[in-house]
């Protein structure tokens, strides 16, 4: 069985097989080998996914690939099934905030992709404060992608779903499903606190 680290350093059971290492340590592939790896991997039920996580991008070619990092994402928080955080970025001194969705920023980077230069941090970083919440912005259901029902984050305000399956014990493997888009968005989250 593959054994791959989790946040402390240990190491923890694969559910997959051997190559799918290559994808989740590059960060990179096409979106046919994510969603080829997405489909083999577990389900997880809602309780597998209370508590923080940190959030990566995976590059596939998609008009959001590196936007998050360059936002400073730092990723989501489960706490019960009516409240989620989708968003949490990383402020200047290392504080951990809440942002809210906006349909309109989420259209004017499908139609108009972001170049992946650090001289815009610091406009994301400002657009990103101008949305600070403390409201939850999302719900957890078990729903069905791609053919297995797995928990699910419904966002609030926007038509995007992120289904998630288990790497590991402390990683599941993200995509995220907006209607206005053909091309999904694929990430992976790794808990910071909670279960298991």
């Amino acid at each position: 069985m593959e054994m791959t680290p989790n946040i402390d350093g240990k190491r923890s059971p694969m559910t997959t097989t051997a190559e799918l290492p290559s994808i989740l340590q590059t960060g990179q592939g096409t979106t046919q080998e994510a969603l080829e790896l997405f489909d083999r991997l577990e389900t997880v039920d809602l309780d597998f996914m209370w508590g923080r996580w940190r959030g990566r991008g995976i590059y596939t070619g998609h008009p959001m690939d590196g936007l998050l990092e360059l936002g400073n994402w730092y990723g989501k928080e489960f706490i019960d099934p009516e409240t989620v955080h989708p968003l949490l970025f990383s402020g200047r001194q290392g504080e951990i905030f809440k942002v809210a969705p906006n349909l309109k920023t989420m259209e004017m980077v499908l139609k108009l992709p972001m170049p992946q230069n650090p001289a815009f941090k610091p406009f994301l970083g400002l657009l990103n404060g101008l949305f600070k919440t403390e409201k939850s912005q999302a719900r957890l259901r078990m729903m069905e992608y791609r053919g297995k029902v797995s928990a699910t984050m419904i966002y609030d305000c926007l038509p995007i779903n992120d289904s998630f399956r288990k790497i590991n014990e402390n990683q599941v493997f993200g995509v995220m499903d907006f209607k206005q888009s053909t091309q999904p968005f694929f990430f992976i989250l790794e808990r910071v606190t909670g279960q298991p």
